[in-house]
């Protein structure tokens, strides 16, 4: 048996390995730590862009349940951290980053990528530490993961001087044993007389509707939620990052709504019963701008109900009765209070409901058919949704980039259980997440399915990470919607000024290509016939696989920015 003290950094991996820690997203440094995490089997997932390995963290926190853990140097790989991030805070997605700093004894002399980490992590961390002497590392280690998965979920960075984690380890007189590494930490409802106050409002609403954000798929939250919508018939909406709450077939289930109002969209026939509603139930929503349609959505008059973990969101653009706690545990005590009500206005109404919002799908299904089940000429993603919609498992994790690619995912997909994952960076909605997001989702669910659909824009952020997905023999079925322009840009510009940029247009790129030069199978669907027999490869395929789909740069998504776009069409 070895007698060799401890270093720092076998103390910081042993204490991951106490919270659960499988995999650290990193490129090497800090390399005592690294080498020290890899020797008692923890998982270096190794990226190619520094910028990547944050929000491949990200993706895996989101679907595992799991705080995850990203590695960096420090100076600029640490300032690529900054983007990834700030999508997690923004999303409230709980990431450890472990920093290296300069050695103690060089800090303030300009040091060879010296740079103030403390500064460059206040605007997009909720946590941020430097760890001085070898007696403490344990507890900041422990606190960096309390701050990330307790109360609002969020990035903490503990910094973490290179000559420190080559240090002995001290010895310490209080052993720590617990484990951190899942989320929501701490679980907690309302009172009882807020949650009374609230069912007694549902029940004796007129049309009470939910509208269901991304905090309710943490910890259990869906399937709360999708009881909650059968005992009470409440119809049931969600945002973009909601998306998956509930199942999509279910006759009280509205699917997105947001933005997505425009042309050809589900929500131009739904929206009108929300905004009929009389009281609005908000579960895990921000209420931000484009979940709400620049917050013209929810009606003036109707009484808000918000369900969510952090007391500053409620009341932020809807005064609300307050039910501070976590979804599952919140909806569950409201559920278990509506079964002592009279549901007998809820149960009348319900056919009405159901009647009406098969309606909507029908006639959502009438205006898209012409786009979505065409054949000739250029494709268009609606007829890429179609054959993708024909293949899901309820087990398959859709994974999106920003802009274009997220609305046409939540916008034409349909859910096919509670809790089915859509990923979308909509915390920040920066271009090029969309592939490192399903690197880490693939990573948490390796048995499982996972398609990752790109625009070209967002793909070149980005591509370098197809070597990473060959290396590591990562299966995920890419899927570039390859129109040669910056779409949201183009048509933006377009609605906004009756011209557009010279930055908007692309030349004409294989993507083929480049995924071959990494060693990925690749094809290029240009023709309808050719798109099944590519996606049925991707996923019942057990490597990676690049599907090149030329798409037609008219397209956009039936957004409400778009309606004046659609009238010149």
């Amino acid at each position: 048996m070895s007698t060799k003290a401890q270093t720092v950094a076998e103390v910081i991996a042993n204490a991951l390995v106490r919270h659960g820690i499988k995999f650290v997203f990193g490129q090497s440094l800090p390399s005592a730590l690294i080498l020290a995490c890899e020797a008692i089997g923890i998982r270096q997932i190794a990226y190619r862009q520094e910028n990547m390995g944050g929000a491949m963290a990200d993706g895996f926190a989101r679907v595992s349940g799991q705080v995850s853990v990203v590695t960096a140097q420090n100076g600029p790989a640490a300032t690529l951290l900054v983007p990834p991030l700030a999508e997690a805070l923004k999303a409230s997605i709980p990431v450890v980053a472990l920093v290296q700093e300069v050695e103690r004894d060089q800090a303030d002399r300009n040091a060879f990528q010296e740079l103030d980490h403390l500064a460059l992590f206040q605007a997009c961390a909720k946590w941020i530490r430097r760890v001085g002497v070898a007696e403490r590392v344990e507890d900041y280690i422990d606190a960096a993961f309390t701050a990330a998965a307790s109360g609002r979920p969020g990035p903490a960075v503990v910094l973490l001087p290179a000559d420190l984690l080559r240090e002995q380890a001290a010895t310490v007189a209080f052993k720590r044993h617990a484990s951190l590494g899942h989320w929501p930490l701490d679980r907690f409802q309302p009172d009882a007389g807020a949650i009374e106050e609230a069912a007694r409002a549902i029940a004796q609403a007129r049309s009470p509707v939910v509208l269901a954000g991304g905090g309710v798929h943490a910890g259990g939250g869906a399937s709360e939620l999708a009881e909650l919508q059968e005992v009470a018939s409440l119809p049931v909406f969600t945002t973009n990052m909601g998306k998956g709450a509930v199942d999509e077939h279910h006759s009280l289930s509205a699917g997105v709504l947001g933005s997505l109002v425009g042309p050809r969209s589900l929500g131009r026939h739904t929206r009108t019963l929300l905004g009929e509603a009389d009281l609005v139930l908000l579960v895990g929503t921000r209420t931000n701008q484009n979940g709400t349609d620049s917050w013209s959505l929810i009606p003036a008059g109707a009484k808000i109900l918000h369900v969510d973990i952090d007391p500053g969101e409620i009341g932020r653009s809807y005064e609300a009765l307050r039910l501070v706690g976590t979804a599952s545990e919140t909806l569950r005590a409201l559920r278990e209070a509506l079964l002592t009500q009279s549901l007998t206005l809820r149960q009348q109404a319900r056919a009405g409901i159901e009647a009406q919002i098969a309606r909507a799908w029908r006639a959502f299904e009438n205006d898209r058919f012409g786009v979505a089940c065409r054949t000739e000429g250029p494709l268009r993603p609606e007829f890429l949704m179609r054959e993708l919609q024909a293949r899901l498992s309820p087990e398959t994790t859709i994974v999106t980039d920003a802009s274009y690619s997220s609305f046409w995912v939540t916008g034409q997909l349909r859910s096919l259980r509670a809790g089915m994952r859509f990923i979308t960076p909509r915390g920040l909605a920066g271009l090029g997440w969309g592939l490192p997001l399903a690197i880490g989702a693939k990573i948490a669910r390796s048995d499982q399915p996972v398609v990752a659909i790109v625009g070209d824009g967002g793909f070149a952020h980005s591509w370098a990470e197809m070597e990473t997905l060959v290396r590591l023999n990562i299966a995920v079925t890419v899927v570039v919607l390859n129109n040669g322009i910056l779409g949201f840009q183009k048509h933006a510009e377009t609605v906004k000024f009756q011209d557009y940029t010279s930055a908007c247009h692309f030349s004409a790129v294989d993507h083929t290509k480049v995924a071959e030069a990494c060693g990925c199978p690749a094809v290029r669907v240009s023709r309808a016939e050719d798109l099944g027999e590519a996606l049925d490869r991707g996923l019942n395929g057990k490597s990676p696989l690049l599907i090149d789909m030329i798409t037609d740069p008219g397209a956009f998504p039936p957004i409400s920015l778009f309606e004046k776009l659609q009238e010149g069409v």
